[in-house]
Formats: C-alpha cells, sequence, structure tokens
C-alpha cells in the first residue's frame, strides 16, 4: 500500500493511536500534520481522520475497532482508508489484528497487509 498522502472530500484516513491522543511518530503523525486528527483524542473521528486506540491491549484495540465498524457502517457517505493500525509501534502481528476486521462495511478499504488473510 502506497502512503497515503492526500484524501477525496468523502475519504478519512483510519490509524492507529494511543488512549492519550500523542500523535507524535508514523500514521498518527501524519493524521495529526495532514488530516485533522486532534493532539490528545486518543479515539475517533477528527477531520478527516479516525483514530482508533491499538496500544491499550489487544482487547481494548478489538473494542475500538468494532465501534470504528460500528461508525463506518453508519457513515455509508464516507469512504474509511485503514492503514495497518497495530502492526507499528504497538507491536501486534497483521494475522492478529485483520480478523477483527471480518465482514467490514464495503465503504471500508482495509489495506493489503490485512486485506490478504480475511
Amino acid at each position: 500500500m502506497q502512503p497515503i498522502t492526500d484524501l477525496g472530500p468523502d475519504e478519512v484516513f483510519v490509524f492507529g493511536s494511543n488512549a492519550r491522543g500523542v500523535h507524535a511518530a508514523g500514521a498518527a503523525r501524519a493524521a495529526h500534520e495532514r488530516f485533522g486528527a486532534v493532539w490528545g483524542e486518543g479515539d475517533g473521528l477528527h477531520g478527516q481522520s479516525y483514530a482508533i486506540d491499538t496500544m491499550s491491549g489487544a482487547a481494548v484495540m478489538a473494542e475500538r475497532v468494532a465501534a470504528f465498524l460500528r461508525f463506518a457502517a453508519e457513515h455509508a457517505e464516507l469512504r474509511f482508508l485503514v492503514t495497518p493500525i497495530g502492526t507499528g509501534i504497538a507491536g501486534h502481528q497483521p494475522h492478529d489484528v485483520a480478523p477483527l476486521f471480518a465482514g467490514a462495511p464495503a465503504n471500508v478499504v482495509l489495506p493489503p497487509e490485512f486485506a490478504d488473510l480475511l
């Protein structure tokens, strides 16, 4: 997957965050610098970005991904571009994260690392 550098008006950048919303590196930094992620907000929609807490453990990540999928289903007018959340500094493996996205609505675009495993 190529790095996401631009978004259309109906697109949302989905990235892994921490509960404190410290967007200092990786996709979180890009979300903060380019797509409206708010420093101090580690979950949910802000600007054209959607933060998912991947740093508070696997159970919290699963809960937050489920909440995101419900949100995406309720907002079919938006297209959500998911980065390979949880596989960077959070230390999860793609085969552990990908199943959390099984049954994702059609407006959720998964990275190849996840899509290839589903």
